[in-house]
């Protein structure tokens, strides 16, 4: 994130070394005391010992394991269930924006339907996400959540009985004053005319016009605000909120 406002950055999952004790904590801030930067670092000492205190406290409920599961560059769908209370005890108290990176659904072999492999990682993300909107309470009812991926996926199965990279995908919005149980924008039927180089989903509401249409919604960004986030972009409303 780029611009002049100040954006927070902590990893939630850690970074397995020690805890700063008090002295350290007061020597690295008495380097910046005085300067421009010092209301910045006393601010990232106090997320930083709000995220130990929370994750203290999930560990405390016998939640250590789902942790380790998500020790790498992006946690898994299973450790997710854990990261989204986390993340919705921190947005209720401090925060209004924040995103987390979910890993794992690079599948190409044997992937299933209802039973399989995709089918317990979307079933570990769909508890992330009720958990999340659980732990919110009242404050969901304002919260509106994107799912979305980084590629897509192939309309014809392989030969591994898995999909492979593609082009379209599917957007999941949610939230209190979200108009949901639905499919909403542009809709095509599924049939091989209708196929992306004749073998993907085709692209039928792009992912920035979609965020830019909600954008205008949320925090009533006009189209000079909604340039600056994604420039040369058209929003488009596809009535969700």
């Amino acid at each position: 994130m780029t611009g002049d406002v100040i954006v927070p950055n902590v990893s939630l999952k850690g970074t397995g070394l020690a805890p700063f004790d008090d002295r350290q904590t007061a020597l690295l801030a008495s380097m910046y005391a005085g300067t421009r930067f010092e209301p910045l670092i006393s601010e990232g000492f106090e997320l930083r010992r709000t995220v130990a205190q929370q994750a203290e406290m999930m560990a405390s409920g016998n939640m250590s394991s789902e942790m380790q599961a998500a020790s790498r560059s992006a946690i898994s769908a299973r450790g997710f269930k854990v990261e989204a209370r986390r993340m919705a005890g921190l947005m209720r108290d401090k925060f209004n924006l924040a995103f987390i990176d979910v890993g794992g659904w690079d599948t190409h072999v044997n992937e299933g339907n209802a039973q399989g492999q995709l089918a317990n990682l979307l079933g570990n993300l769909g508890q992330g996400l009720s958990g999340f909107a659980q732990q919110m309470g009242p404050a969901w009812s304002s919260t509106v959540v994107v799912v979305i991926s980084e590629f897509g996926r192939t309309f014809r199965e392989n030969g591994t009985r898995g999909t492979d990279h593609g082009h379209g995908t599917v957007y999941w919005v949610l939230g209190g004053g979200i108009r949901g149980g639905r499919m909403a924008g542009s809709q095509v039927a599924v049939e091989r005319r209708t196929l992306n180089q004749d073998r993907d989903w085709p692209v039928l509401t792009e992912y920035r016009a979609m965020l830019g249409g909600l954008f205008k919604r949320i925090y009533g960004l006009d189209d000079s605000g909604l340039d600056r986030v994604f420039p040369r972009t058209r929003p488009t409303d596809i009535g969700l909120i």
